[in-house]
């Protein structure tokens, strides 16, 4: 299904410009990439006008343009339970449980965020990646954001690259942090094994904010918020600090009981087989009505038990 064809006047004040540049004044609702594919294959055209993107407009020419549907998700619809916490014609926003994979791929072909997502709003076909703006690693639970429409997929794809859309994290971490920080350390991919991310001087800047929270004995309760949205990042910088996050299978390495710690939180520790991490809140402009969207909720009874346990264990030390 494509969205409603337009003709449109290109104004005065683009004369001069090149094309793709008019466009994108045109219909800032639409990214400049996406205009300039669908001009290549002819869903815009210039009567009378240029016909390459880098050929300049005068200024009166007459631009249709019919916007067309993008069909890259190959995920089918499934009726899966969603918590949305907030919902409204452009977006909504999702808290994800942990052990819920976001999307289809090797080992995963459905039962995932995007098949449930695509049963919820079946128009979310239409918009790239159903309209998923940026992910929760499968045993992260917490606040994912979603846009329903292709206008507020390119919108809040902006705000994110922007660094204007907040994420404040909980995590609990191996070791007892003196104080809070940032780490400022490039991430890539692991040289070796390529299911990994690491710490590579040639990778992608990525910036984490940390502060404590709750001290316990050989462990913190901490505060994070991401500056930049690499791959596996939190997990990536607390390991590389040498604080990697309770319950991390893959960059915790083994498991290492404080000494003298209760038989319950021997127990706890050793039952919880998931990273301590938790989305706990969002903040962003809406990207049509304007209005502060900020969003909070508390983490699952698994991340809560791992805290009352640690409680305990200091009462008891």
């Amino acid at each position: 299904m494509s969205a409603e064809k337009q003709i449109i006047t290109v104004p005065d004040e683009c004369a001069g410009l090149r094309l793709d540049r008019a466009l994108a004044q045109m219909f800032p609702e639409y990214s400049r990439n996406r205009l300039k594919e669908w001009f290549l294959a002819g869903a815009i055209t210039v009567e009378g006008g240029p016909k390459r993107p880098r050929d300049a407009v005068s200024g009166g020419e007459t631009v249709t343009f019919q916007p067309v549907a993008e069909s890259a998700v190959r995920a089918e619809p499934e009726p899966i339970d969603l918590d949305i916490v907030h919902e409204d014609d452009d977006l909504l926003v999702v808290n994800k449980p942990a052990g819920l994979v976001v999307h289809p791929g090797a080992g995963n072909p459905a039962g995932t965020l995007m098949n449930g997502l695509l049963h919820h709003v079946s128009t979310l076909e239409e918009v790239p990646r159903a309209g998923i703006i940026h992910r929760l690693d499968k045993d992260t639970s917490g606040l994912l954001l979603v846009a329903k429409t292709l206008t507020a997929h390119t919108a809040l794809v902006r705000l994110l690259a922007e660094r204007e859309i907040s994420r404040h994290y909980l995590a609990v971490c191996n070791g007892a942090l003196t104080g809070g920080g940032v780490v400022r350390e490039p991430i890539g991919r692991h040289p070796v094994d390529r299911k990994r991310m690491s710490v590579q001087q040639n990778g992608k800047p990525a910036v984490t904010h940390y502060t404590v929270k709750e001290r316990f004995r050989a462990f913190t309760f901490v505060n994070v918020k991401l500056e930049t949205g690499r791959t596996h990042q939190i997990r990536v910088h607390f390991a590389h600090r040498r604080h990697a996050l309770v319950g991390d299978q893959v960059y915790g390495g083994r498991l290492a009981l404080p000494k003298g710690a209760s038989d319950e939180l021997v127990q706890t520790l050793r039952h919880f087989k998931r990273q301590a991490l938790h989305a706990t809140r969002l903040a962003f402009l809406h990207p049509v009505s304007g209005e502060q969207i900020d969003l909070t909720v508390d983490p699952p009874q698994d991340f809560q038990m791992l805290i009352e346990a640690l409680r305990r264990d200091v009462l008891n030390e």
